[in-house]
């Protein structure tokens, strides 16, 4: 058990990390590849959408009806996904709209500070908008950190999938937070550590899981907690993985990842069987 925590929290903390890859992304390239990060974040949704779907709400059910019953298992399996969609929705309704990390940024912006500066930018506002920025990963993060945990701990090879779909998913984010604060300071540096910090939320809420979840861990929490991960997963699909991969998209590169994403894990989940 405690080689599958250690196992689960380094998913975790590779996951959230992934939000400094896209700072360096923005910083050290001359162009978006548009066309990858369209088809690797439709892939990345693909992946959630169907092993949540598939795998983590059939096991959810399993547990709790296993715990309850068949009729009030399942009744509870639906009120866990739905109650995974509602907590990930209230996270993002409270969050400031300027600041939401949902915003596609490109290299392209990072490009065009100097012109930025030339018309009278306000640095004081992009600061804030970056830091803002920065604390709305941070707290998309920690439910995602969570998902990623569970997953892992019970079933690792689930869990590297999650983990590598979210890292994905990540990386534009972390174009998100280094934008707006190299626009702010010009400073490389600032910039890197504040997308870089704002990961940390992601293993940080491995660790709380661990915590105050994993002592409480009967057949019935497992199942409700597996079941809100399904939802949460699920939603973060279709409110950010999707909308931003078709942003970036030009030639519906995003369904083209998705439906590779969705066979890339049936055909991982059939081989692992």
């Amino acid at each position: 058990m405690e080689g599958n925590v250690i196992f689960a929290l380094g998913l975790t903390l590779f996951a959230g990390l992934a939000t400094g890859v896209g700072a360096l992304i923005a910083f050290f390239t001359t162009r978006t590849n548009k066309k990858f990060l369209s088809a690797a974040l439709g892939f990345s949704a693909g992946v959630m959408i169907y092993v949540s779907l598939i795998e983590i709400f059939v096991k959810a059910k399993d547990s709790l009806t296993t715990a309850l019953g068949d009729t009030q298992g399942y009744w509870m399996t639906v009120i866990g996904f739905f109650g995974g969609m509602l907590l990930i929705a209230l996270i993002d309704r409270f969050i400031p709209k300027k600041s939401n990390p949902h915003e596609v940024k490109t290299v392209e912006d990072v490009n065009a500070v100097k012109l930025q500066k030339s018309v009278g930018i306000d640095e004081e506002k992009l600061m804030k908008m970056g830091v803002f920025t920065a604390l709305a990963i941070g707290i998309h993060n920690f439910p995602e950190g969570i998902a990623t945990f569970m997953s892992a701990i019970q079933d690792p090879n689930v869990g590297i999938a999650i983990a590598i779909a979210v890292a994905i998913h990540n990386i534009p984010e972390g174009i998100a937070v280094a934008v707006p604060i190299y626009f702010a300071t010009g400073i490389r540096k600032k910039a890197f550590k504040l997308s870089f910090f704002s990961g940390l939320a992601e293993p940080v809420g491995a660790i709380v899981a661990y915590i105050i979840l994993m002592p409480f861990l009967t057949e019935a929490m497992f199942g409700i907690i597996f079941a809100g991960v399904a939802g949460i997963m699920v939603f973060i699909s279709l409110d950010e993985l999707l909308p931003a991969a078709q942003k970036y998209d030009e030639t519906h590169l995003s369904i083209y990842g998705l439906v590779a994403g969705m066979a890339v894990m049936a055909v991982s989940l059939l081989l692992l069987a």
